[in-house]
């Protein structure tokens, strides 16, 4: 699989996924009204409108099983909704649109920076293993949003 940058048609197939990626997640922080399940088909239509944003996914057939999106702004890019289908998580999908985002970002991006809850122990792992640290909590409900960023490495010329 391939990661490409998805079309705004993909908004329906992207939000259904987003919501069965995050059910997981919203179980294991007690809270089912975390963003990505609340987001409705218009604001994810509404991201791909969005010149600073993009959106990226890997396909099995015509399937997407994972996506991520990409903001940026300035020398920072946010990465933001990673989610895997629950039937292809622990397939290192994740890893690789993760990485595949960050090279796609323009060479002026510096930074990347994530949230995730403080139970997210999946996502947790990922990150750290992908260079990310926390730099900071903060409250969110019930829970914690715990702050991650990587510094981007550049290659030696």
């Amino acid at each position: 699989m391939t990661p490409e940058q998805l079309p705004e048609t993909a908004a329906g197939e992207l939000l259904t996924l987003q919501r069965a990626a995050f059910l997981a997640e919203a179980r294991a922080h007690h809270d089912l009204d975390l963003p990505p399940l609340l987001e409705t088909l218009e604001q994810v239509r509404a991201v791909f409108a969005d010149p600073a944003v993009t959106v990226w996914g890997l396909r099995d057939g015509s399937r997407i099983v994972a996506a991520v999106r990409l903001r940026v702004h300035g020398d920072a890019a946010q990465i933001g909704r990673l989610a895997v289908a629950p039937d292809r998580q622990c397939e290192g999908l994740g890893t690789a649109l993760l990485l595949a985002a960050e090279a796609a970002a323009p060479a002026a991006v510096r930074t990347f920076r994530l949230t995730t809850g403080e139970f997210s122990a999946g996502p947790l792992r990922l990150y750290a293993r992908n260079g990310y640290r926390e730099t900071h909590r903060t409250p969110e409900g019930v829970h914690e949003l715990v702050h991650l960023e990587k510094v981007r490495v550049r290659a030696r010329s």
